[in-house]
């Protein structure tokens, strides 16, 4: 009779006591205060600076006094005609050992270029149009590479325009697209 009051007692009495237990370990875990302290984290917005030297890097390793096979000069690879254009008409020489005349090239070409392409900058800036993501930044770069006329044929005919060395001008537009520039 003592072992059935025994056995009774450990199927009430131990049910009560392993409830007990959780009960009192879910309690501990619930008493535990987790802190979280805000980290700031920086991130560097790519700037007009970053873009010229990203530029200059893919068109000439931002060499000033280069000239490649095509006759382009300089840290941007300008052509003849281009810098005209842009109301320069040095010679070469003076143009290749002018570091100052080359960045006022580009801030030229930079600018006439996005009064060109404002329109469809304004226009279609944040969406895809035929596949490529369009930023001002990315159309810019495009329009150094191709010419205004022809990212303006991309937009409205899909144009691909390739440069002497295979270039395709939609590469620029997406290797070039994440730049914040002063224009």
């Amino acid at each position: 009779m003592k072992k059935l009051i025994a056995m009774i007692m450990c199927g009430i009495i131990l049910p009560i006591i392993i409830a007990f237990t959780t009960i009192k370990q879910t309690r501990q875990v619930e008493s535990i205060k987790l802190e979280l302290k805000p980290v700031k984290i920086k991130i560097k917005t790519k700037n007009h600076s970053d873009f010229l030297d990203a530029i200059g890097h893919f068109e000439s390793s931002n060499r000033y006094n280069i000239i490649n096979r095509f006759g382009y000069m300089g840290r941007y690879q300008f052509g003849e005609s281009t810098l005209e254009s842009i109301g320069i008409d040095v010679s070469r020489k003076t143009f290749l050992n002018s570091p100052d005349l080359q960045e006022e090239a580009m801030d030229r070409l930079l600018t006439q270029n996005y009064k060109s392409l404002r329109r469809y900058i304004n226009k279609y800036e944040g969406k895809y149009v035929h596949g490529i993501l369009i930023t001002k930044s990315g159309v810019l770069a495009a329009a150094h590479l191709a010419g205004a006329g022809n990212v303006r044929k991309f937009f409205r005919k899909g144009y691909e325009f390739r440069d002497g060395n295979g270039t395709k001008m939609t590469s620029y537009m997406e290797i070039f697209s994440d730049y914040q520039l002063d224009i």
